[in-house]
């Protein structure tokens, strides 16, 4: 039990954290692929997005720790979020077996 409300914390503490950059990304990746294959907007026409996408605005010092921090809080919201399903699911299949055990004994 201590376990997953420890996940639970973590994920919770760092999501705030990861929300605005993870946002940006998606937002930023989509547009400009979009609008290159179905608006036929040109790379020039949309490389500010690019901008945005891969953190360039920061400058080349800053640009590279912001796709690495970027990724490491995808995974790390991934493999959280991850661990919290399976522990539903593996509670709610135990529930499950004791109800039906309590239920086969009545």
């Amino acid at each position: 039990m201590k376990f997953r409300l420890f996940v639970r914390k973590l994920h919770r503490t760092v999501a705030p954290i990861v929300l605005l950059p993870l946002l940006i990304t998606v937002t930023t990746g989509m547009i400009y692929r979009l609008s290159k294959d179905w608006l036929g907007l040109s790379r020039d026409q949309v490389h500010f997005l690019m901008t945005l996408h891969e953190g360039e605005y920061l400058g080349p010092n800053l640009e590279p720790f912001y796709v690495l921090l970027n990724g490491l809080g995808l995974l790390w919201m991934l493999g959280t979020g991850g661990v919290m399903v399976w522990q539903n699911i593996s509670r709610s299949f135990r529930s499950k077996a004791t109800a039906e055990a309590s239920s086969r004994e009545a």
